[in-house]
């Protein structure tokens, strides 16, 4: 791929790629660094792209993993203590992204790339390197968590 084409590319999937590195690390910072790490890895290894992957499906994975490296370097965040002033951002939010946060991270990869950027079952295997049928149980490992974390909070 040369480096027009690349350049096409990373403009083309930039903001969903965004989107799915937010919603797996939970800060824009992150998120925006996330993305520059994946395109850069991509980029660096253009010339070994293979036209049998889809370029989405490169690109995802690459960010994946440059999420999961993200993930692992964090430390738990303790809680602010009683009193704290609160965060500006909606309570519903906040909730939804603690629920986020007690989904196991594969399951959390897979609900971002499948919910926030509307890729299939198929995609998400090739990208994760694992079996449909393991897609299929990692989503609803990860929307049952979801459903009785946001349960036990009142939504």
């Amino acid at each position: 791929m040369d480096e027009r084409r690349f350049a096409r590319v990373a403009e083309e999937y930039a903001a969903r790629l965004y989107a799915v590195a937010y919603r797996m690390l939970g800060h824009r910072a992150d998120a925006e660094d996330a993305v520059q790490r994946a395109l850069l890895k991509c980029f660096a290894a253009r010339a070994t792209y293979s036209p049998r992957w889809a370029v989405s499906t490169w690109l995802y994975r690459a960010l994946a993993n440059v999420c999961i490296d993200e993930l692992r370097r964090r430390r738990p965040q303790p809680e602010p203590p009683a009193g704290a002033p609160r965060d500006a951002r909606p309570v519903e939010r906040l909730d939804l992204e603690r629920a986020l946060a007690r989904v196991p991270r594969e399951a959390r990869i897979l609900l971002a790339l499948h919910y926030v950027d509307g890729l299939g079952y198929r995609e998400l295997a090739a990208i994760r390197g694992i079996s449909v049928n393991t897609v299929k149980s990692q989503l609803a490992r990860g929307k049952r968590l979801l459903r009785v974390t946001l349960r036990e909070e009142g939504h």
